[in-house]
Parts: structure tokens; sequence; C-alpha cells
């Protein structure tokens, strides 16, 4: 009786193991595609079929140098088009703000471009200046805007471009960047490229 307890025992932790070997890689297991991280805060995420080249388009910073986004080659780029009067963006931007933290040191970079229009540039430099350390970007005519074909249908919308430079995917209206939803998109561009 004691040899068939032992046998028992043996074969239970074979099987447990076995199970586990199965059951774990499924678990843990990398997306195979970007549209199935769409979920949670990340549900509104769409997800372009085919890839399509940055624009060439040119926004400003605080100091008023021109930008384009060819200057983030090698990172994951998530661009923000916002405005000071939108209440979902003065919502999200504090969770942008700790994705930039989350991502320093990292080929990931955070980019707020405000729509804001001239007479509100200022208006928007001291909202970002509270938001540490996102920088200011300004594009008061929405050039940057409608050089994305499709052009967004509203603000907030978060751009997502791969290291490459192609635009893979956006999200239109609020979502919490700092969650792990998002971390989850992010990894997949860091390794998509």
């Amino acid at each position: 009786m004691r040899n068939f307890r032992r046998l028992a025992a043996g074969a239970c932790a074979v099987i447990g193991a076995a199970a586990a070997l199965y059951v774990i890689p499924g678990c843990t297991s990398n997306p195979t595609n970007l549209k199935s991280l769409a979920t949670g805060q990340m549900k509104s995420l769409v997800v372009v079929d085919k890839p399509s080249p940055e624009p060439t388009t040119s926004f400003a910073d605080e100091a008023g140098k021109l930008h384009t986004l060819a200057e983030f080659k090698g990172k994951v780029v998530v661009l923000n088009l916002w405005a000071t009067w939108c209440a979902p963006c003065v919502q999200e931007m504090p969770t942008l703000a700790k994705l930039e933290t989350a991502t320093q040191g990292q080929p990931v970079v955070v980019i707020p471009v405000s729509i804001d229009t001239t007479d509100d540039v200022t208006n928007a430099e001291a909202f970002i200046a509270k938001r540490p350390p996102l920088p200011f970007f300004s594009d008061p005519n929405s050039q940057l805007v409608f050089a994305f074909k499709p052009p967004p249908q509203g603000v907030p919308t978060t751009v997502l471009i791969d290291p490459a430079g192609n635009v893979r995917a956006t999200l239109s209206g609020g979502a919490d960047w700092s969650g792990p939803d998002a971390q989850k998109v992010i990894q997949f561009l860091e390794k998509a490229s």
C-alpha cells in the first residue's frame, strides 16, 4: 500500500507539472497582433489595416522651433492631439505624463500636440507646464491633424506610430495611458518593427 501511495503521488506530480507546462505558455505568450490588445482602456483602439508612413507636416515646440515626426524614428511615438477646452483631454493628460515618466530611457516618446488656437497657446503651455515631464508642442492651424489620412474626427485622439515611422493605430476619446492595457500596446509596438 505504501508503494502505491508513493507511485500515485509521483504520478500526480508529473501530471501537475505537465499541465502547468501546457497552460503557462498560453498565459504568458505575446500577442500576435495589435487588434487583440484592443481591450479594457484600449477598447477604442482602431488598428490600421495597412500601416502608412507618418505625415511630414511640422508642428512647433514651446520656443517656436518646428519639428516633424521623422525626428522620432526609432521610437514608439504616442502622439496625442488635444486642446485645453476638451474635458476628456484634460482628464487624460496626467496619464500621458505618467506614461512619459514610466518609459524614460526606453525607445518611447509621448508627444502631446495642442490644437488650441494661436490666442490660446499661452493657456495650453501653462497647462502642460503643470504636467512634467511632458513637452509642449502646438499645431494651432490643425495642419498636422489634417495630414493624417483619414484625419481624426475629434479630440483627444492618440495616434500610435511604430519605430519605423508607420502609423499603426489610433484611439479617439480619453484613455488611461498609464495602465497595463496601454503598456501592452506600447510593448507590442516596441517589438513590432
